[in-house]
């Protein structure tokens, strides 16, 4: 029976920084190869019979999702708006409310729920264990996968089960154990019963959303009530705002699987993980003979068992051990590798300093395409702007800024007040304080240009949009 898989790519990443980030998290980076960790995700599951898929997303990262979508040759599926961060329960009861109300000749489809930001290096052994779950799912039952332990990882969650007689066959769930200390962590591995708790689910939608109404009818009642004022806007589906932020938090965990006695666990060993931090993308990635995974312009010098990432600049390490540097476009991190998990605390303090590094790049991703800030000082910004061909920028105006456009390559189509006219290679315009502008691409080609912003404020919220085709605020 084919089923639906419920990608959940929300999150913002924060262990991962500096190249993950708020608005950017580390779903849409590729870590692992030459796709993102959400297009890897869709590509696992060729090979299986299932239905489009739904994604799972927040407002922030809407058009990343369905730009990184379009690059799977058009791979068919909804994304579905989450108002608002509840954790997984409610995320999950969204989807199956909206995989019921769609659903043909009163099927109850069978939800498959993945996250889009982990890593999975024998994607045949994943397929193998979710055809196995099937027919479980079928008769009712909520299935967890399981992974089976190759350490005393204490930075998961563990399911404690009857026994693990194999992969592929389903196990009783005793218990959902937290994050242990490596003592524990290390009993659970010589006990032989425990699997570390991968987040990833199958059971019938109908089942999902009646041990939910069961154990927390609170979220089952706002989410049924949010998808039921439910609006469709271009290719997303947003339900009501208003009613889902009355939505408590919870995780599928605690709001279900501990409670239901209908949870069952299948055993997998597929060479997964959560890529939680740097030492675990270290884990997963290729390494040289010295134990290093080294990503782009690197010269390592007697460097050993290191992770180091350079996206813009030569990076050159003598005499290194267990450590971590990773260099983004406007930030570089360097730490031991036995302290990753604290990056986050990096993120906090940025945070507590306003600084805009917590939360974005120095390039921004739009749905017309992205800017990238090469320069700035005291009253002057200078960005690359490229345009995808038919993007088109919000008509808006500045009270606080004028802008100098040099178009570099491709045609320009501008809007200046009640003039329009196009602007080719090497032509520029003036936009003055206050003046109702746009900017759009017309072309078959990308448009790339140069922008100098000057005025006495350069903050991105100094935009007031009049008329807007991806209807942002």
């Amino acid at each position: 029976m084919p089923f639906i898989p419920v990608v959940m790519a929300g999150g913002s990443g924060t262990r991962l920084w500096p190249l993950s980030r708020q608005l950017y998290p580390k779903q849409f980076l590729p870590l692992l190869g030459h796709g993102t960790m959400l297009q890897d995700t869709c590509a696992r599951l060729d090979g299986i019979n299932h239905l489009p898929p739904v994604f799972i997303c927040g407002e922030d990262h809407r058009f990343i999702v369905a730009e990184q979508l379009r690059f799977l040759d058009n791979y068919p599926g909804t994304i579905l708006l989450e108002p608002s961060g509840r954790n997984t329960a409610p995320a999950v009861a969204l989807a199956a409310c909206y995989a019921l109300d769609k659903a043909v000749n009163g099927e109850d489809p069978i939800l498959l729920v993945l996250a889009a930001d982990h890593a999975i290096q024998d994607p045949q052994s994943f397929r193998d264990a979710v055809t196995s779950a099937l027919p479980f799912a079928e008769q009712g039952k909520l299935v967890t996968f399981g992974i089976v332990p190759s350490s005393p990882e204490t930075g998961y969650g563990y399911i404690k089960c009857a026994e693990v007689s194999g992969e592929s066959s389903a196990q009783a769930v005793l218990s959902f154990v937290e994050k242990p200390s490596s003592e524990v962590a290390e009993a659970y591995l010589a006990e032989g019963n425990y699997l570390w708790n991968s987040g990833m689910f199958l059971f019938r939608a109908s089942r999902f959303l009646e041990e939910l109404d069961k154990y927390r009818p609170d979220i089952s009642t706002a989410c049924h009530s949010a998808m039921a004022d439910a609006s469709v806007d271009s290719d997303f589906v947003r339900p009501n705002r208003e009613i889902f932020l009355q939505c408590p938090e919870d995780s599928i965990d605690y709001a279900v699987m501990e409670n239901t006695p209908d949870a069952v666990v299948i055993p997998m060993a597929c060479g997964w993980s959560d890529v939680g931090s740097w030492s675990a993308l270290w884990d997963v990635s290729d390494k040289d003979e010295q134990g290093n995974t080294l990503k782009g312009d690197v010269m390592a010098l007697d460097t050993h068992n290191s992770y180091v990432q350079a996206d813009r600049k030569l990076i050159a390490t003598l005499g290194l051990r267990d450590m971590v540097v990773v260099e983004s476009d406007d930030a570089l991190m360097v730490a031991d590798k036995s302290r990753v998990q604290e990056v986050k605390a990096i993120v906090a303090s940025l945070r507590e300093q306003r600084r805009s590094e917590a939360d974005v790049h120095r390039k921004v991703f739009r749905p017309w395409g992205y800017y990238d800030s090469i320069e700035n000082g005291p009253r002057f910004q200078v960005k690359r702007i490229v345009v995808k061909p038919g993007g088109r920028l919000s008509l808006q105006m500045h009270h606080h800024r004028a802008e100098h456009w040099i178009v570099v390559s491709g045609t320009a189509l501008v809007t200046k007040g009640k003039e329009e006219f196009l602007l080719s290679e090497n032509e520029s315009t003036f936009i003055p304080i206050g003046e109702t502008h746009r900017l759009e691409n017309p072309g078959a080609i990308p448009l790339e240009m140069i922008e100098v912003q000057s005025g006495s404020y350069l903050g991105e919220d100094d935009i007031v949009r009049f008329e807007d085709i991806y209807d942002r605020q």
